[in-house]
């Protein structure tokens, strides 16, 4: 049974101080949702840099990283599905990253991908490939397991008719890496998502949802221009997606969009999303 959970990209700038934290959670959990997944550098204060990036990238944080998270998530019982963080972090401290995710009770340590990475390089994909076991075999020792998060870099071609996502599917090992896949983005890359996830199976550990379409009304050009979407309000076929993440086992199916909300609210967005969600994840 899966849980139903948000990522903390989602709702960033709804909590921007303890009361709309808690507010937002409160929210979360009236619409259906009973987890969270946490990124570490939202609950660190970080170098401004890394603010200005994600704004850039579209995807602004807020000022989650002043909250007491520990006290927030007894006190509200949301259940800590993943932490996100970063491949160095990982291999620099692994024995902090492990002794976070266990301070929030969650066995999952995502990578969400390498920054200004070359994933058409077929010699940096295998290198890659072999720091994710590398890193998969520290956390497994204590307790934690690793779980590669894509977005749409790893479609990109590295020759003989294979993708980077092909490549670190097949050169990772199960017993230290898996998968939280994302499909809203192998959408956007043009794969055929639903054979992916087939083919991921039991390696898919976690889910990530998020609906692709077109938010304007009235008469538009030829060409429209596509964009993240509520659940169930764009033309993704995410009731099949759905069910094959729940058959191979998925603990979690997380919600994440970060831009493009209805009426601009993060809320709104994950209340409207929130009749699917309750409809076909079963918990």
């Amino acid at each position: 049974m899966a849980v139903k959970a948000i990522q903390l990209i989602q709702i960033g700038t709804a909590m921007g101080s303890e009361e709309k934290a808690r507010e937002t959670i409160r929210l979360m959990k009236e619409a259906g949702y009973d987890g969270i997944e946490l990124n570490g550098f939202m609950m660190k204060k970080m170098p401004p840099i890394v603010r200005v990036l994600t704004t850039l990238a579209g995807m602004p944080i807020g000022k989650t990283a002043k909250l007491d998270w520990k006290k927030l998530i007894a006190d509200t019982g949301l259940k800590v599905v993943s932490i996100h963080e970063d491949l160095g972090s990982i291999l620099r401290n692994p024995q902090e990253i492990m002794e976070e995710a266990k301070t929030f009770s969650t066995k999952y340590i995502v990578i969400t991908g390498m920054h200004r990475f070359d994933y058409s390089n077929m010699a940096a994909v295998l290198e890659l490939a072999q720091k994710l076991n590398k890193a998969g075999k520290i956390l497994k020792e204590g307790g934690i397991s690793l779980l590669y998060h894509n977005h749409n870099c790893e479609f990109r071609k590295v020759g003989a008719g294979k993708c980077a996502y092909d490549v670190l599917i097949e050169k990772t090992n199960p017993e230290y890496v898996n998968f939280e896949f994302d499909s809203y983005w192998a959408t956007e890359a043009g794969v055929d998502t639903i054979a992916l996830m087939e083919r991921l199976g039991e390696r898919m550990k976690l889910y990530h949802i998020n609906d692709r379409g077109t938010r304007m009304s009235g008469p538009g050009g030829q060409i429209l221009k596509s964009d993240s979407m509520e659940l169930g309000y764009g033309n993704m076929n995410l009731t099949k997606m759905v069910e094959i993440a729940q058959k191979s086992g998925v603990d979690a199916v997380i919600l994440e969009s970060h831009k493009n909300w209805v009426d601009k609210s993060p809320v709104k967005s994950f209340q409207l999303s929130a009749k699917f969600m309750n409809e076909h994840v079963k918990n």
